[in-house]
């Protein structure tokens, strides 16, 4: 783990800027962040991105900050109100991709034009070699929306001329810029000018200068937009020359001559449909316009960070949140190259997806995770296991789903394979049939058979990935190729026992742990660490974007990072979790990631304890609701229901046009991306608009429905009332359980976003800070309902954790075992600094009796929350007293003097 150097936060707030939140913005939000109590800012992702980026992970230059989020002076002023209010800043930093496509990014655009030859060719993941013989030599760029001959038939690919620039290329759609090579630029510049034939004919000589051709064309065109510039008949010939490569809209042999000048180009632009099969470079998942980066390399890195190190070594930066770490080829070396280069000691924290039993790996020096298996464990927490089996045969009788989740799971890892993940797949088994070919034991073993192989083995993860690196294969990493191959061998009907023993001895490097083994060590570790960078993608494009939104048992369980497959967590659960966690582990509830917003899965785990009311409620909507002609998929109509109640606005009635119509409009557009992605009836490649009509039809007709509405609106009341409960236990332990607490923008608040970009909307910091404005009162039960006790609680805690750094950033966390499941209770203990916290999970089942053991008596505790003082009996405090209004309480030892004074 981290040094005992590095800088712990006491707690961060997530803002997500963009054009519509600007630095300005940010830095005039610091005088609140500051009463809220949180030690830093953590900004999602500032360094230049494509234009109209709404998260900033497109960066297309690592090096400079983006222009729309304001000037490098209003970067100034945002951080010198970050520091005059007491905050650092953290940066959510992304090494493993760039954003392409377009017409933005300086060093993809100068790859295309030079091709392997680039300075920058090294950068990006790409196979300049692939089976394919018509890719050899290019990178295909996949963004037409029809297939080739069609666009270029229709004019949407045109030659344009940069008259400031002096440059030539094609352009798609007048969006996306494809760079002509230098050498071709005479075959467009002709010869009837007789300057301009002189630079034609230099242009077309380019090779003599190698290997200086760059730096020469860099001359010529600095030349040619001197000339253009000062002779009106020079800027007309090149638009003759330029309008020679037009055609007649309709007629594909009219446009013959740009024809042959886009083949001999180092690019293929194409269907983006292609990507499936012929994508040739390493993309983030299967998203074509953002490209993999080879950050392993040192020139790269160092390149990458110079910036973000200028930052820290002048204090701005205290730390980083690495955005998709597994997404790189060597995850630990980056981290450890991370720690060595960086000028000053940094928080640092991964964005790492931990599967079941799986652990972050210590030898990464990271402080932790960002926090998705603490949210995970929080809903879970809430959820009451006795409701598991009624709610899945409610789904089972509604939705006609019998299979369980890992069903659905192995179904769509398989489909990404097959399709949208199919090249990289392609590309994997000609690598291993290439490795197969050079030593005569394995040379029968074909590209078919190891891809069907292969395509088992990725099914059969059950985490990300494994860190098989230059040292081998550890204990962890074998035994999960061990357990995958376990269940690919059963899957894999048909295919020899001796071709999983293959890939074993690659994948585990085991074929070269010995001299003399005929295979290259080389060959064998690059193919074991390219297979690694796969498996992530297809678990995330397999289970998070696409199962997570088949399987709809129970979507509250359906959140990044989550295994859906069980639901609840007991308290020792909670407890194992607490004691194992580093202290600088990341405790997020909402993030920009998440499905549903925090307190929306709060409500949705009120189900869990009425599962009969909630399958007669469904019974009764759909009498209601299913009598139109043409209805979605029952599937997705128990979707829509369970996102109905958990982000029902408050106080929303069927008399509300405007509040309806503005609901509405969000749970279309939820609804639409949860149909999508589930990739059933429609999808984001080939819409189904029949289907989509239906479903916009059936959440319209809904949400007028007056009759579903006066059945539906106290139902979702009484579940609101609930919910709030939850939410206020599930804010009480995020601040006082070991780890370092983040605030999702606006999450403070009652948060019931669904997922992106719903959860990017404008926050009412106003409302938000008046509220605050009342956090040195108690916290009353009637402040439940609004969020004003989660926003109060959040405060109370942090000035807590502010008096008490080392109680809550290092103490020890000690479980309090409660005889009733419902409670959950532990203390802090560093040195003479203590704390208590109880809290009562279930609100259902009404008030909770007993007695709270304490293991020393104190004359008097106080709750920091309710502002009550309490004097403990013989045998402990009683549990009714203590929760009679609020659902957790947490207590500090009253010094004598001030227990006589409130006494008195």
């Amino acid at each position: 783990m981290a040094t005992a150097a590095s800088p712990l936060p006491r707690a961060t707030y997530r803002l997500q800027l963009n054009s519509r939140f600007t630095f300005a913005d940010a830095g005039a939000l610091a005088p609140y962040l500051a009463r809220l109590g949180v030690s830093h800012v953590y900004a999602s992702p500032f360094l230049k991105a494509r234009p109209g980026s709404s998260h900033g992970y497109d960066i297309v230059d690592h090096d400079a900050l983006n222009p729309e989020l304001g000037t490098p002076e209003d970067f100034d002023r945002m951080n010198q109100a970050l520091r005059a209010n007491g905050l650092g800043l953290i940066l959510d930093f992304v090494p493993n991709h760039m954003g392409v496509g377009g017409a933005d990014n300086p060093f993809w655009l100068d790859m295309l034009e030079w091709g392997q030859a680039s300075d920058y060719a090294g950068w990006f993941d790409v196979d300049w070699r692939p089976e394919a013989p018509h890719l050899e030599g290019k990178v295909l760029i996949p963004v037409l929306g029809d297939h080739y001959g069609a666009v270029l038939a229709d004019g949407g690919l045109e030659l344009r001329f940069d008259e400031g620039a002096g440059e030539f290329a094609v352009w798609a759609y007048g969006v996306h810029k494809l760079p002509v090579r230098p050498g071709h630029y005479g075959r467009i510049l002709g010869s009837a000018h007789a300057e301009l034939d002189r630079l034609a004919d230099a242009f077309s000589h380019l090779a003599a200068f190698r290997p200086h051709e760059q730096r020469r064309a860099r001359e010529l065109k600095a030349d040619l937009a001197a000339m253009v510039a000062g002779d009106g008949e020079a800027a007309a010939a090149i638009a003759a020359g330029v309008g020679r490569f037009a055609g007649k809209a309709g007629d594909v042999e009219s446009w013959a001559r740009l024809d042959r000048l886009i083949t001999d180009q180092h690019w293929r632009v194409a269907f983006f449909r292609a990507a499936a099969d012929d994508i040739n470079y390493r993309r983030f998942f299967n998203i074509s316009d953002l490209a993999g980066l080879r950050i392993e390399h040192e020139e790269l890195f160092d390149h990458a960070h110079r910036l973000v190190f200028e930052l820290i070594e002048g204090g701005t930066l205290t730390g980083l949140r690495i955005d998709h770490i597994d997404g790189l080829l060597d995850p630990k070396t980056y981290c450890l190259r991370l720690r060595q280069k960086a000028p000053r000691p940094i928080y640092l924290v991964v964005e790492k997806i931990l599967g079941p039993g799986e652990e972050l790996r210590s030898d990464w020096q990271a402080d932790g995770t960002t926090g998705y298996e603490f949210a995970n464990l929080m809903t879970h927490l809430m959820i009451d296991p006795a409701g598991e089996a009624p709610l899945s045969e409610l789904y089972r009788r509604f939705s006609s789903e019998r299979r369980g989740f890992a069903a659905i799971m192995r179904e769509c890892k398989l489909a990404i394979m097959d399709d949208e993940m199919a090249s990289e797949l392609w590309g994997l088994a000609r690598e291993a049939a290439r490795i197969a070919r050079s030593n005569p034991r394995t040379a029968d073993f074909t590209r078919n058979v190891l891809q069907r192989a292969l395509r088992e083995i990725v099914a059969g993860f059950q985490v990300y990935r494994t860190y098989v690196d230059a040292d081998g294969a550890d204990a962890k990493d074998l035994a999960q190729l061990k357990r995958a191959f376990a269940t690919a061998r059963r899957t894999g009907g048909g295919i020899d026992r001796s071709v999983f023993d293959f890939l074993f001895s690659l994948l585990s490097c085991e074929a070269v742990s010995l001299a003399g083994s005929g295979f290259s060590r080389q060959d064998v570790l690059r193919f074991s660490m390219k297979f690694q960078q796969y498996t992530g993608p297809v678990m995330a494009k397999g289970v998070e974007d696409t199962a997570f939104y088949r399987y709809n048992r129970f979507v509250a369980a359906n959140e990044v990072g989550g295994h859906p497959e069980q639901l609840g967590a007991s308290v020792a659960v909670f407890h194992a979790e607490n004691l194992a966690r580093h202290p600088g582990a990341m405790l997020g509830t909402s993030t920009h990631d998440t499905k549903r917003g925090e307190d929306c899965r709060a409500r949705l785990a009120v189900l869990s304890e009425i599962a009969p009311d909630f399958a007669g409620a469904v019974d009764r909507w759909h009498g209601i609701l299913g009598r139109a002609d043409a209805l979605p998929d029952s599937n997705d109509v128990f979707l829509f229901y369970q996102l109905l109640i958990g982000t029902w606005p408050s106080g929303l009635s069927s008399g509300d046009a405007e509040g309806l119509a503005g609901f509405e409009e969000r749970m279309q557009a939820a609804m639409l991306k949860s149909v999508r992605e589930a990739k059933v009836h429609t999808n984001w490649a080939a819409p189904d608009e029949a289907y989509e009509e239906i479903l916009r039809g059936f959440i319209g007709a809904a949400l007028a429905d007056v009759d579903f509405l006066a059945d539906f609106v106290p139902f979702q009341n009484r579940i609101s009332t609930l919910g709030a409960a939850n939410s206020f236990v599930q804010a009480v332990l995020k601040f006082t359980v070991p780890g370092m607490p983040d605030i999702y923008q606006g999450s403070e608040g009652l948060d019931f976003s669904l997922v992106d970009p719903d959860n990017r909307r404008p926050v009412d910091w106003a409302w938000r800070a008046s509220r605050l404005e009342r956090a040195v009162r108690p916290i009353a039960a009637d402040d439940l309902a609004d969020g004003t006790a989660k926003l109060l609680a959040t405060a109370k805690l942090l000035a807590l954790r502010t008096e008490h750094p080392e109680l809550f950033g290092r103490g020890d966390y000690r479980p309090i075992e409660m005889r009733d499941e419902r409670l959950v209770a532990f203390s802090r203990q560093h040195g003479d600094s203590s704390a208590i916290v109880v809290a009562a999970r279930f609100p259902r089942r009404g008030e909770v009796a007993g007695v709270l053991p304490l293991s020393s008596h104190r004359p008097v505790y106080g709750d920091v929350l309710s502002g009550r003082q309490i004097a403990p009996g013989p045998e402990g405090i009683d549990l009714g007293i203590l929760l009679a209004d609020l659902p957790a309480a947490v207590l500090v030892p009253v010094s004598p003097a001030a227990a006589r004074r409130s006494l008195s």
